[in-house]
């Protein structure tokens, strides 16, 4: 049986719309309204539920000398004015334990990290805000790990799960994505999400940084919708190159509602009775 998870006013699963969480990778004073509104748009005039993303903290960059973020009092405060203004759910990601607390307090999500999934008092610290928690299958990961994970949030009350998919060590410095492992985890009975722009990172791929190659977000995450999922995770900026993280592997902005069509038609397409497995 597959269960729903309610995320605000939402619900992502079987029979409910679509849920993209989307935003920039880094929180930026000077774009954040810009993405928020651009999102809160698409949200009206698209049948999907968005959910508005920006992390405060970078906490695992490549390099010590990458910057980190606008910390978590001032993230907060800037996710709480855009959830104020265009009445998006928002999320962000814990690193530790002690920010749970006060990020349950103004996100509507919590996401765990990938490097993160097996910290159990992490999780155990995100199920006890009472919010929703999606978590990113850690790359190196088997599907089948995250039954576990689902354990450990329930454990400690929390029953809105989401599980994210967003690639798999091949080697050194690539990823690859295994379908089957959205297969895999929806059968657990939860949402399953894609991550399409971290899936396309190339880590550590510029020697201090990592690069991506954003030409391939698409292919992916056309498989992705075509295979079944609940939910699409992407970072997007109206100026990738200008974003201190990830900016090679993000979506340009304007390209996300051609993008959005193209995953809707699909998504109806496998949701068809001819097509229904």
């Amino acid at each position: 049986m597959h269960y729903p998870a309610k995320i605000a006013q939402y619900k992502c699963g079987s029979g409910a719309p679509l849920l993209v969480i989307a935003g920039p990778c880094t929180l930026q004073p000077e774009y954040n309204s810009r993405i928020a509104d651009t999102l809160a748009k698409l949200n009206d005039l698209m049948p999907v539920n968005i959910v508005f993303k920006g992390s405060f903290d970078k906490a695992n960059r490549t390099s010590v000398d990458s910057p980190r973020g606008t910390g978590l009092d001032a993230g907060l405060k800037m996710l709480a004015e855009i959830k104020q203004r265009t009445g998006l759910p928002v999320t962000t990601d814990i690193h530790e334990s002690y920010q749970a607390e006060a990020v349950g307090q103004v996100c509507d999500l919590i996401q765990i990290p990938a490097f993160l999934a097996r910290q159990t008092d992490l999780l155990t610290a995100a199920a006890k805000t009472g919010q929703s928690v999606n978590v990113k299958k850690g790359q190196f990961m088997s599907p089948k790990d995250m039954l576990n994970v689902i354990k450990k949030l329930s454990s400690a009350g929390c029953h809105d799960v989401i599980l994210c998919e967003r690639g798999t060590f091949f080697g050194y410095g690539r990823l690859v994505n295994d379908m089957q492992s959205l297969v895999i985890m929806r059968e657990f009975g939860v949402p399953v999400c894609f991550d399409a722009t971290h899936s396309v990172q190339d880590p550590g791929g510029l020697g201090t940084a990592t690069g991506g190659n954003r030409r391939m977000i698409e292919p992916l995450a056309r498989a992705a919708v075509a295979v079944g999922i609940d939910a699409i995770f992407l970072e997007t900026h109206p100026e990738p190159e200008k974003s201190p993280s990830d900016g090679y592997n993000m979506l340009p902005l304007d390209q996300l509602e051609t993008f959005l069509t193209k995953m809707l038609l699909i998504r109806e397409a496998a949701q068809s009775d001819c097509l229904r497995i």
